[in-house]
């Protein structure tokens, strides 16, 4: 298996070499040059694994110069059911009627991007022996991928973390997690301005080739396909789960904002996997909703996106979506570097003439949910099953429901633990979420955060003197 660039100016190359670079040399993001077909069969032989199996299974797929014990070895320390709360890990939820939630809050900081970010610190670390090098890693987040990153890979020797995120726009449990932690490697930014200006300033550098190599800088965030790689895990496990026959088919709702877990999906549909329909939820920010419906790509500026109650959403330009337009446009490199041109010249693209193939050949459909609507979905869905979620999932949960087909499971992904944003369950229910024992006196803990401008020469020159 091999990887090439979206914008096609990069040598193909194996899994480990990517793994490490971030964006490829040519700005573009590195993908596989093909998606592993999976048989009915193998689905079937697939049901009776554990969940770490099960990701060494399709893991393999995509990583063949790492030897097979050694893969299966990560698999098992990134999947250790001790590291996850529960009875089970990556429960399926049952709601109501043919609705159920798939449980991905169970990780070390209660979101589902823990389930790609354990995996990332352990080949990360893995990779990084072998060669006996270093990597700083420059990310950005708008809430859950920081502390899964900075949880996954404080005290590892050959890490640094620098982490973006937008200042006063996370929760307080959110900030708490992160800017808590004390490890000499992990080092928290807050930047004035909105998620959108952090991911902005990762890309700049990350495109700087001088300042990438000086610094051997990597990546976290969702452009990293063994991020990618990792999710896709969770569809095939959730579909496992939610069906008795290979043939039978589920839908999966995303809540989404970076593009990077819905498009797992898209990857797990065109490796074989009966999918019936992929659909994304937006909040008020739903520039993604609105191509989906239109087929125009019209990113928001910084000053027009909006800060809501589902905070991890609220990004206006997905940097994993590029990797799917790749798609899209039959992996046409040079249409695609075309479509890229014209968003940075004219702020927008139209491929309205291909919305019956995201439609029919790729099965997206979208919908949007704002603020009253997640605390309706909040309160009406912990009245009616007892359960209670988070305001992201509540925005899955209430697009899902427009989407429903008799006879098809509708499997909405968790996106965390209701604790993470407790003012908001506070004002559906009345009462705070409850958080886990061993999280409750974590606003208690001293923070260490630095507030800096969105400069990418100020990020730049503090990453140099603290390397």
């Amino acid at each position: 298996m091999k990887y090439i660039s979206t914008r096609g100016g990069m040598q193909p190359q194996p899994f480990s070499d990517i793994l490490l670079e971030g964006l490829a040399t040519d700005g573009g993001l590195a993908i596989a040059q093909q998606y592993p077909q999976i048989s009915a069969e193998t689905l079937k032989q697939w049901r009776q694994l554990s969940y770490a199996e099960l990701a060494f299974e399709i893991l393999s797929l995509y990583i063949d110069d790492i030897p097979a014990a050694d893969l299966r070895a990560l698999t098992q320390a990134a999947y250790n059911p001790d590291l996850y709360v529960g009875e089970a890990m990556v429960p399926v939820k049952p709601l109501q009627g043919d609705m159920a939630l798939l449980g991905l809050s169970q990780g070390p900081t209660l979101a589902f991007k823990d389930m790609a970010m354990q995996f990332l610190g352990q080949v990360f670390e893995y990779v990084l022996e072998k060669r006996d090098s270093r990597i700083n890693i420059l990310g950005a987040t708008s809430g859950d991928t920081g502390s899964a990153a900075e949880y996954a890979l404080r005290g590892k020797k050959r890490v640094n973390v620098f982490m973006l995120s937008p200042y006063g726009r996370m929760s307080a449990f959110q900030r708490a997690q992160m800017y808590s932690l004390q490890d000499d490697n992990i080092h928290n930014i807050a930047v004035k301005g909105v998620f959108d200006d952090c991911q902005d300033i990762v890309k700049q550098l990350g495109s700087d080739l001088d300042f990438k190599q000086s610094m051997q800088l990597g990546a976290v965030n969702s452009i990293n396909w063994a991020r990618i790689a990792a999710q896709v895990v969770y569809y095939f496990w959730g579909w496992l789960r939610a069906t008795d026959s290979e043939n039978q088919k589920v839908s999966f709702t995303v809540p989404s904002g970076n593009f990077g877990n819905i498009l797992a999906g898209h990857i797990a549909r065109q490796m074989g996997l009966p999918i019936q329909r992929l659909v994304l939820a937006t909040n008020e920010n739903n520039v993604l909703e609105e191509f989906f419906r239109t087929g125009i790509y019209r990113p928001r500026s910084a000053e027009k996106t909006y800060a809501t109650s589902s905070p991890s959403m609220d990004i206006s330009r997905a940097s994993n979506f590029e990797r799917f337009v790749f798609d899209l446009v039959g992996r046409d490199a040079t249409k695609l570097k075309a479509l890229w041109a014209q968003l940075a010249d004219q702020g927008y693209f139209d491929l309205s003439d291909l919305l019956p193939v995201l439609q029919e050949q790729y099965g997206f459909v979208a919908g949007q949910s704002d603020h009253a609507d997640r605390l309706n979905t909040i309160a009406q869905t912990y009245k009616a099953t007892g359960v209670l979620i988070d305001p992201h999932t509540a925005d899955g949960v209430k697009v899902a429901a427009e989407y429903l087909e008799q006879g098809i499971p509708m499997l909405v992904l968790e996106t965390a633990l209701p604790a993470k944003f407790s003012e908001t369950i506070e004002e559906a229910m009345g009462e705070p979420a409850p958080v886990p024992e061993h999280l409750q006196h974590l606003n208690d803990l001293p923070q260490r955060v630095l507030v800096m401008d969105a400069d990418v020469a100020q990020i730049r020159a503090y990453m140099e003197q603290n390397v």
